[in-house]
């Protein structure tokens, strides 16, 4: 215990985060008072580690519980504060007028998206209209942002998930006040509105310039590299091309995309690199100031620049909390990179936002930073030799940093895997080759010279840095296109029960906040999702509004209708390790469909019909229906036992439920796993039966 003296403190914000965990793995709501009561105990239990006559063992204990308590008060104390009005699903097309606060990233499907301040949805009272709006419009160039705007569109609560235990966007939306979710029918037209808020109109006047900026950016670089570039600056993914995209993320390397803790270490190392370096050959400047704290308040000047300038999202919040604990350890005089240090910003960041213990964006950043933030600590310091022959040093400086360059990517690499493994449910075969070849052009070509050609771009002065920008970013392209399209570049793997990444990154926190060969004893808790007994997959899966329906087949997931809702049954089937059918082929082999019908062949490896219409069936229509299959899915809500003898499921099951896996048992009973059930009711779990088509 002796050798951890130093090290309780660390414990301290996991604590806090188990706190955080626990409040948004309720079933239910708790009331306000829980919060209170939760921090009136979090500040007795603090008082009595410090007054009472207790032993250390036990004021440990107390603090820990007091940190948990805390986080759990801060999660309910943040839901209660950003609770805005949530869109319902509307009958029909509404118009919309609003100002476009800014220009979002495209989605799946393809359209440019733009987040908007509502001030109008036709039949909606004004309390009831939601604070943020995300329309996705198609084959239209988005309007900039501080716009005035009126669109006809449907508009929906945000989706439930697509799969029962699977990615909850309307949690992440309740959190940033987006309240609803539209389809744009018509061209945004401009429309005269009355002055918005003065906070809103800055946030505007800041994202049109970011916007301008990555128009300028893009037009000088041009579109294959120029997209990548906005991104990384302006943190805007509308100008990537989608083929562009997909090797990213399937070579390993769509870290290089999301403005992180990479692209604040690479911004604000070099203004703090350029400044001391700078200070130094002025001697007169010198010997007057400590070059290193003048280093420290300017790259920390960068950071919070780089921040406003990528539109402060999530990561790079995070991300900029953590560089600024490290300059500001500098200027106090302390260890600028320390687990300390690192557990200080992960405390300040679930401080500001606790729903962040739920994005995979901060358990794979915090994972990854201690591990390497841990092996820096491990790492052996060498004896360095005073008259050895310059080209043995240049060759042992070289060995060092490629060892530490390979150590580095695998352990990075094997901190962020259970968390890949989990919530994306692909593994790059190359990942770590692929990182090792690009992570020195971006470090020390790419980033460099896109921070000085966006400063200067606005200035006229930006193509030549740009273009030098541009080959790293050409050279990192191809990087990802080789690894993505090399023979079994992508592993797919099904998700692992729930219970595997908490152990996973408790195992992965043990491993680096624990000094000396116990360590190790986290090593099979940190393999959990890598060593878990994947179940059986589900036998049937339906969307949460009864719109698809996928039957599992072998290896893969046979689409009913291939077409409609893709996005939500390729992410169920990804997370069961199948293959979603492209086209109709497999389904017409097993399955007799029209418009708005299916009805199963005796080839079919499941005897489920369904009907997809938004009408009622007429008796005849599900008289057959329910006369060609064990399993009945009908759109449209119907009366209680439509089919005796048939297990049906409707529109009012859906409107409650939401999506559903349904699994048949070797005793021939079926059994349902309903997503609400999952979400429990809480504030952002709303009717699922909207329409997002």
């Amino acid at each position: 215990m002796v050798d951890q003296a130093d090290r309780w403190s660390l414990w301290t914000p996991v604590a806090f985060g188990i706190g955080c965990a626990l409040y948004f793995a309720l079933g239910r709501e708790p009331l306000t008072w829980v919060a209170f009561a939760a921090l009136g105990w979090a500040i007795a239990l603090l008082v009595g580690a410090r007054r009472l006559p207790v032993r250390r063992e036990t004021a440990l204990v107390l603090i820990l519980a007091a940190f948990a308590l805390a986080g759990f008060a801060t999660a309910k104390l943040r839901t209660q504060a950003v609770a805005g009005p949530v869109a319902p699903a509307l009958s029909g097309p509404a118009q919309v007028e609003g100002w476009v606060v800014d220009v979002a990233s495209p989605g799946q499907s393809g359209g440019s998206r733009i987040i908007v301040a509502p001030t109008h949805i036709e039949g909606l009272a004004p309390k009831a209209i939601p604070t943020r709006l995300r329309l996705t419009l198609r084959d239209v160039v988005p309007p900039a942002p501080g716009t005035p705007v009126r669109v006809l569109a449907l508009v929906n609560p945000p989706p439930p998930p697509a799969s029962p235990g699977g990615y909850d966007f309307a949690r992440d939306a309740f959190y940033e006040s987006i309240g609803g979710v539209g389809f744009a029918l018509t061209p945004p037209q401009g429309v005269t509105l009355a002055p918005p808020p003065a906070r809103l109109m800055l946030d505007m006047r800041i994202n049109a310039a970011r916007w301008r900026l990555a128009q300028q950016i893009v037009a000088s670089m041009g579109a294959e590299t120029g997209g990548l570039a906005a991104a990384m600056v302006m943190g805007n993914q509308a100008f990537i091309p989608p083929e562009q995209m997909e090797h990213m993320r399937a070579s390993g390397l769509a870290h290089l995309i999301s403005i992180s803790g990479l692209h604040m270490a690479i911004v604000g190392g070099f203004v703090f690199a350029a400044v001391r370096a700078g200070a130094a050959a002025w001697p007169w400047l010198a010997l007057r100031v400590s070059s290193k704290k003048v280093a420290a308040v300017l790259g920390l000047a960068a950071v919070g620049c780089y921040l406003v300038v990528s539109g402060a999202p999530a990561p790079a919040e995070r991300a900029a909390i953590t560089a600024s604990v490290a300059f500001a350890a500098v200027i106090f005089d302390r260890r600028a990179i320390s687990l300390h240090g690192l557990a200080l910003a992960a405390l300040i960041v679930m401080l500001i936002h606790p729903e962040a213990v739920t994005e995979p964006g901060f358990q794979m950043s915090f994972a990854a930073t201690a591990a390497l933030v841990a092996l820096a600590e491990a790492w052996p310091q060498a004896i360095r030799e005073i008259s050895a022959p310059w080209p043995i040093r240049m060759v042992q400086t070289a060995t060092t940093w490629f060892a530490a360059s390979l150590a580095a990517s695998f352990v990075a690499g094997m901190a962020t895997g259970p968390f890949a493994l989990q919530h994306f449910n692909r593994m790059a075969t190359y990942g770590l080759a692929a990182n090792l070849a690009a992570s020195p052009i971006s470090s020390f070509l790419m980033m460099p010279s896109l921070a000085i050609g966006a400063a200067l771009t606005p200035l006229g002065l930006g193509d030549v840095p740009l273009m030098v920008s541009g080959w790293g970013i050409a050279a990192i392209t191809w990087v990802a296109q080789a690894a993505a399209e090399a023979p079994g570049a992508n592993m797919l793997v099904p998700s692992a029960p729930a219970w595997a990444l908490p152990s996973a990154f408790l195992g992965i926190l043990w491993m680096c906040l624990w000094r000396g060969g116990v360590r190790w004893l986290g090593l099979p808790f940190a393999l959990a999702v890598s060593l878990a007994p994947r179940p059986e997959s589900p036998t049937v899966w339906i969307a949460a509004d009864g719109a698809q329906v996928a039957v599992r087949q072998a290896g893969g997931a046979v689409l009913l209708r291939p077409e409609v809702k893709r996005f939500a049954a390729e992410r169920w089937a990804q997370r069961h390790g199948l293959i979603a059918s492209s086209d109709e082929a497999p389904r017409d082999e097993m399955f007799v469909c029209d418009r708005w019908t299916c009805r199963p062949q005796p080839e079919a490896p499941v005897s489920v019909a369904a009907y997809w219409s938004r009408k009622v069936p007429d008796a005849e229509t599900l008289a057959t229906l329910c006369a060609s299959a064990e399993l009945v899915i009908v759109r449209p809500a119907l009366a209680p036992d439509p089919c005796p003898g048939r297990i049906v499921l409707s529109g009012a099951d859906f409107a409650q439920g939401g999506s559903v896996e349904l699994s048949q048992g070797k005793d021939g009973v079926w059994r349902a796993r309903w997503a609400q059930d999952l979400r429990g009711h809480r504030p952002w779990s709303w009717s699922p039966s909207g329409n997002d088509e």
